[in-house]
């Protein structure tokens, strides 16, 4: 719950000249508060960089407050939605199954969901990491088509702490996740304290695909040196 239309304008301007180095093949996101989503897919329209939202919901209207269903994102720009982020799931009840079916609101509306599982510093210190982890990606990707998919793992632990997963660790868990997959092609990123100074040890692991950064993409400057990783 970040920056305003005029903020997240601010933003984008800043940001775009410093990305002219950076590797054609690195797809970027912005993943957006709903207010900023229309502005931010107007001023990025034919750049690399696309627009994608916080959450959506599993049906396509009705009486849901506060909810946003995929033809509203769709609407707007939007090409990617995070589903299950660990704030979600602590804050606002997202369970499992609610996962699931917004993962499939998300791919029947045409957009690419990023599922976000993790375990909490409570779990992990009772060895259950692997259990959670295991039980959270099989539930989240019944009845989902693993070809329009990215995974994040985000240890819950490691989320705005400054305690970053270790990065032979996360590759370790990222590993695990992609062995319960039937696609084993399907992007993982990991998400957790993701930092310009931490970038290039994590993507130098054989697993990882990507980063799900939060406080760090915040500034463009940060954003930009995270986009040029191992430049």
């Amino acid at each position: 719950m970040h920056k305003t239309k005029a903020e997240a304008l601010a933003f984008v301007q800043q940001l775009m000249p410093q990305l002219a180095g950076v590797p054609e093949d690195r797809e970027l996101v912005i993943c957006a508060p709903f207010t900023a989503l229309g502005l931010l897919s107007d001023k990025l329209q034919g750049t690399p960089v696309k627009v994608g939202a916080q959450n959506i919901h599993w049906e396509k209207f009705g009486a849901y407050t506060g909810e946003i269903s995929g033809a509203m994102l769709c609407e707007l720009g939007v090409r990617y939605v995070v589903v299950g982020h660990s704030e979600r799931r602590q804050y606002f009840g997202e369970t499992d199954e609610t996962v699931n079916a917004r993962l499939k609101a998300a791919q029947l509306a045409g957009l690419t969901p990023i599922l976000c599982v993790g375990e909490t510093k409570q779990q992990r210190d009772s060895h259950e990491t692997e259990a959670i982890i295991i039980s959270q990606v099989q539930k989240a990707l019944l009845g989902v088509n693993q070809f329009n998919l990215v995974i994040a793992y985000e240890p819950i632990w490691a989320i705005g702490t400054g305690d970053t997963c270790a990065s032979q660790e996360a590759n370790r868990v990222i590993g695990l996740i992609r062995s319960q997959l039937d696609n084993q092609h399907v992007s993982i990123q990991y998400g957790g304290s993701v930092k310009p100074d931490n970038m290039d040890e994590i993507m130098a692991q054989s697993e990882i695909d990507g980063a799900l950064v939060g406080g760090a993409s915040l500034e463009a400057d940060s954003f930009a040196r995270l986009a040029g990783y191992g430049g």
